[in-house]
């Protein structure tokens, strides 16, 4: 297959391009997984959405990231911050989920002193992954690819569907809307992307990836007999390219501080685009940039646009450098 004919060319690098990715829309500057960050940040000319999606008691596809409600960004419909720190998604119903305000973030919360420049916003529902791909048909965005995260856990900690009924829903959506062509999904548990190749072996898939370490600061997915893997076998970290290659993956995306720029030549040797997550400082954009990655997942896609303007880059292919 030549470059020309990839059907994933829109989102690999080329000269003079690094591809950006709107985390959870643009965290850092509008609310995280609500629609007026994702055309925020399509209006911003970021080409790629990244997006997290669960399921509601009920199947319905939704976009927000964690399987219980986060308190700090969550408020009921009569204005009050949710006290309950346990309402999984997975056991709410639609209706009761979507009566939740979340377009802002607690003051004095450790959320709010991560992202101390977010909108606050209200009336900002949790939407439906129909909702988004309503607003990515839009003419306007034609161009625009969904990086879609299913989220999921083998590690029973979490009230979760199977990994088939999340790729069963999720997918039977993305074919209704036509957007086969335009998705790339992505998940840590590999389990949901072996159902994903079951059910639709065309669609591109992620392999996220964070590797173990003294001080972890969310589950790693990536060691010596890791549920997460779907039953590969992993000794060291030089197979995991291969793995994945094996595995039918179009795309690995590793934490940034987890690269370096021989695993990006390795990967990218073997076809694989890599996507880094999630870089937020310069010191990082530089960082990756140097290392010749294909795409940034960045909550600040204005600042990670200023910066490679900076360096004589841009971040799609129908730019071009302001004189």
């Amino acid at each position: 297959m030549t470059l020309s004919h990839d059907p994933l060319q829109k989102m690999r690098k080329a000269p003079g391009i690094v591809r950006l990715h709107g985390h959870r829309g643009a965290r850092g500057i509008w609310p995280e997984n609500t629609l007026i960050g994702f055309q925020g940040a399509m209006d911003m000319g970021i080409q790629a959405i990244e997006l997290d999606v669960l399921l509601t008691k009920d199947n319905v596809p939704v976009v927000t990231h964690n399987p219980k409600l986060m308190i700090a960004t969550s408020r009921d419909k009569n204005g009050q911050w949710l006290s309950n720190e346990n309402l999984n998604v997975a056991e709410l119903h639609f209706d009761e989920l979507r009566q939740i305000d979340v377009g802002g973030i607690l003051a004095g919360s450790t959320y709010a002193s991560l992202y101390p420049d977010q909108a606050f916003l209200f009336g900002q529902n949790i939407p439906t992954l129909e909702d988004i791909a309503r607003l990515v048909c839009r003419d306007a965005y034609q161009n625009v690819w969904m990086n879609l995260e299913i989220k999921s856990t083998p590690l029973g900690n979490h009230v979760m569907p199977s990994p088939k009924a999340l790729a069963e829903n999720v997918l039977s959506l993305i074919a209704e809307y036509g957007l086969d062509s335009r998705t790339i999904i992505q998940c840590f548990d590999w389990r949901v992307l072996r159902e994903v190749e079951r059910i639709a072996p065309s669609i591109p898939r992620s392999y996220l990836t964070y590797m173990d370490c003294p001080a972890p600061v969310m589950a790693p997915n990536i060691y010596v007999d890791s549920p997460w893997m779907a039953g590969t076998s992993y000794n060291d970290k030089s197979e995991l390219c291969e793995i994945i290659v094996e595995l039918g993956g179009a795309v690995w995306s590793p934490f940034h501080k987890d690269l370096t720029m021989r695993d990006v030549e390795r990967a990218q040797s073997l076809g694989l685009i890599v996507n880094a997550w999630t870089v937020n400082e310069k010191a990082d954009f530089d960082r990756m940039i140097e290392f010749g990655v294909d795409g940034i997942i960045t909550d600040y896609p204005n600042r990670a646009q200023r910066h490679l303007l900076k360096r004589g880059l841009v971040w799609h292919d129908n730019i071009s450098l302001p004189k």
